[in-house]
């Protein structure tokens, strides 16, 4: 858990870090829009590529290993924290109807209609949670592991550069998806899985052996 803390730490100073080029505002009063870039590896492409790998992968192992062995095991537990850090993302957005600083150059625009759903990153809560169960189960035999809070934190850069989110908005979706990530780490066993017929718990891969 302290190594989860020191990736989550790390990454927020990362966020953080980013010089003010304008006055700031927002919730904590660090909102404000960096120069915009999408080029690159901040291209917006690149950022759909990431999340659609990061739902492949998590689906596609959860279903190939099932829950026989350890590594099944933690990818069903990824697969719990992104639905319901999903979930959980959704409704604060229609929540709080945050307009985007690609639709206003005031951060402070919260309860501005349903359409308007910035608040907070959903794509950063989700990929948070992809990679939190698997920092819980192996960080500390194998710290390398913590290596994948460097996901969430490029993903809230480059939201960020193409003006898709304030600052707040993805720390709030880190915090979001970390938090359920380490929930869905800690119960005694995945609960989708539980919902879900016996034979997904043995995976492809094991029943064709």
């Amino acid at each position: 858990m302290r190594g989860i803390l020191l990736a989550l730490a790390c990454s927020l100073t990362v966020l953080l870090s980013t010089p003010m080029a304008q006055a700031a505002g927002g919730p904590l009063g660090i909102d404000h829009k960096l120069h915009y870039d999408n080029s690159g590896i901040w291209k917006r492409s690149t950022q759909k590529d990431l999340q659609y790998a990061m739902i492949v992968t998590v689906l596609g192992g959860a279903f190939a290993l099932g829950d026989r062995d350890k590594l099944g095991d933690t990818f069903w537990r990824s697969v719990d924290a992104v639905a319901f850090s999903a979930a959980g993302a959704a409704l604060l957005k229609v929540s709080f109807q945050r307009k985007r600083p690609s639709q206003t150059d005031n951060p402070n625009a919260f309860f501005r209609g349903v359409k308007y759903q910035s608040f907070p990153s959903g794509e950063v809560t989700a990929i948070s949670a992809a990679v939190t169960p698997f920092m819980v189960r192996y960080g500390h035999e194998h710290p390398a592991v913590y290596g994948l809070a460097l996901l969430p934190v490029y993903d809230a850069i480059a939201r960020m550069k193409t003006h898709g989110h304030w600052q707040t908005d993805v720390l709030a979706g880190a915090a979001l998806g970390t938090g359920i990530g380490i929930w869905a780490s800690r119960r005694d066993s995945p609960l989708i899985l539980s919902w879900l017929p016996g034979g997904f718990r043995v995976g492809f891969v094991h029943r064709f052996q």
